[in-house]
């Protein structure tokens, strides 16, 4: 598949993209200018905006996306930059479903690491299948879950290694909330997330590519 326009199939200009960048750097500014997480907390859990969105803008000319992948990135980036104004375990809005569901900790980042796999997966999926290092059938789908899965154990170390390095200022950016197991279930998350990603987006994906 050679490169497509961002807004599908449809040539026409769309100003889709650009909106979605506005909302997303109005969302940065708003969470970023006292987040309630500390200051080291919050760059770490924006990572991956600061580093995702500028190199969506740049290159967004020579290889666009699909619109439904930059909507998908730009709810990502929207669930990134909420557990880092508040850090995952201090969302309120996990709060209202751990009491809701009568829950034994916060469930937000459960959230965020489902969306490590949901959007990752697709990323992968349209860069792969339009370069033509991928064809669509059951052995790209588990290439791609494999893929996930390396990206959510990379995450995984990175958090690990950060502890390591700076210590106790990087409870609040592991957030394990005393869960055992949390490393494990962040990747089932994201295993999950993939897997559903895969399982309904992919039909409409491959309308928008083209093929």
């Amino acid at each position: 598949c050679g490169p497509i326009a961002p807004w599908g199939m449809d040539r026409s200009p769309s100003r889709f993209p650009l909106a979605l960048l506005a909302a997303v750097t109005a969302a940065f500014l708003l969470l970023g200018w006292h987040p309630k997480a500390d200051r080291f907390t919050w760059f770490m859990e924006n990572v991956p905006v600061l580093l995702g969105v500028p190199a969506l803008v740049l290159t967004h000319r020579r290889f666009p996306l699909t619109n439904l992948l930059y909507a998908l990135i730009a709810l990502h980036c929207l669930v990134l930059m909420v557990g880092g104004h508040w850090t995952y375990a201090e969302v309120p809005a996990g709060h209202w479903v751990k009491d809701w569901l009568h829950l034994a900790r916060n469930p937000y980042d459960r959230l965020g690491h489902l969306f490590q796999g949901f959007v990752p997966v697709l990323i992968f999926r349209e860069v792969l299948l339009r370069k033509g290092v991928l064809r669509p059938g059951a052995w790209s789908v588990t290439v791609l879950i494999l893929m996930v899965l390396g990206l959510s154990a990379a995450y995984e170390l990175l958090e690990w290694q950060t502890a390591v390095w700076t210590g106790s200022s990087a409870d609040a950016f592991l957030g394990g909330q005393g869960d055992p197991w949390d490393t494990q279930w962040d990747m089932a998350c994201a295993l999950i997330g993939a897997g559903l990603a895969l399982g309904t987006l992919s039909k409409p994906q491959d309308r928008l590519m083209g093929i």
